[in-house]
């Protein structure tokens, strides 16, 4: 199962490396119009919330962590599992808005987001291999922008590996949208 993840994760890592690896400032900070991210805010947008589960799945690993009561409710952690997976799958049509703590940066993204990410994404998956014992017993989790919002670990880290490869499809669709891409070296 860790491998399945760090597979995708290693996968989708390499196709934001390969896809904007090679963007400079003002390409990585462009932006359509003000309601849009760029992509460098779509990266940023990616840490902010892989990370936000961190203090969470220590809390769990210490033994510190209360699950709230729903999450004893078996059903419902399937059906609120289920129900945010669905949302990111990267073929789901519905653009959905994001919680203000996973919000990217307003100001303009530094240019090395994608070393930031890249990083990021190596510590990801340690994170999810430092897991074993707690998927094994089924860990419940809650999400980290609402404690009834409840799921499996295990379907926290496929949200979170649909999640990239929702975004980076997003990404992409910016990009194609750029007179820059053939401007490229």
């Amino acid at each position: 199962m860790i491998d399945r993840w760090s597979k995708k994760i290693e996968a989708v890592t390499t196709d934001f490396i390969t896809s904007f690896g090679g963007l400079n400032f003002q390409q990585i900070n462009q932006k359509p119009d003000s309601n849009t991210w760029s992509i460098g805010q779509i990266i940023n947008h990616l840490i902010i919330t892989n990370e936000s589960y961190y203090p969470v799945i220590e809390s769990v690993q210490q033994g510190s962590y209360k699950i709230p009561l729903i999450g004893k409710i078996g059903f419902m952690v399937d059906f609120l599992g289920n129900f945010v997976l669905k949302t990111v799958q990267p073929d789901a049509k519905r653009k959905s808005k994001t919680f203000k703590i996973w919000e990217p940066s307003s100001s303009d993204i530094r240019e090395d987001i994608i070393e930031r990410f890249k990083n990021h994404q190596s510590d990801l998956k340690k994170v999810i291999s430092g897991s074993d014992d707690l998927l094994e017993r089924k860990t419940v989790i809650s999400s980290p922008v609402n404690r009834n919002i409840v799921y499996t670990l295990e379907t926290a880290f496929d949200i979170l590996v649909a999640h990239e490869q929702r975004h980076y499809n997003q990404a992409e669709r910016l990009l194609s949208n750029f007179n820059f891409k053939q401007d490229w070296k």
